[in-house]
């Protein structure tokens, strides 16, 4: 599995942080950082994540 996060559509509203906390989070400055390439496992987390995104900008491939 893949996150792909569009960094052009990401506004940092930070629901991706509150989804997956495990997958995502921000640094002090602003910027978002999450684990591109997660165990299985976070599956449904990340897809929680995506769901929560309201710019959609993230995606997951397999």
């Amino acid at each position: 599995m893949k996150i792909c996060v569009d960094r052009n559509i990401c506004r940092r509203h930070g629901q991706c942080a509150i989804a997956a906390p495990d997958l995502f989070s921000f640094k002090a400055n602003g910027e978002m950082v999450y684990v591109e390439h997660p165990d299985e496992k976070y599956r449904n987390d990340a897809e929680d994540a995506a769901d929560a995104c309201p710019e959609q900008a993230i995606t997951i491939d397999d």
